[in-house]
């Protein structure tokens, strides 16, 4: 699902002061359940997630919208390296 991947990359990519770092990819696809992997330099982990996770719940709510939209499901795991 390379454009769930695309999506979320895009939508991280303003946040990151390490774009060279940001790392999207599928780590699996289930039926209708897609999961996606989120790797961002350490210095970014913050930035990503947001202040009580508000920046990581609205980028899932948007990647969420439109994979219901198909009817499928996204779900995305944020780490650092």
């Amino acid at each position: 699902m390379e454009k769930y991947e695309n999506l979320v990359r895009n939508l991280f990519l303003p946040l990151v002061m390490h774009p060279d770092d940001l790392v999207v990819k599928t780590l699996s696809e289930e039926n209708d359940l897609t999961t996606l992997q989120v790797l961002v330099n350490s210095d970014d982990l913050g930035r990503v997630i947001g202040k009580n996770g508000r920046v990581a719940n609205a980028v899932r709510t948007i990647a969420y919208a439109g994979a219901a939209k198909r009817g499928k499901r996204v779900r995305i795991d944020i780490d650092s390296f």
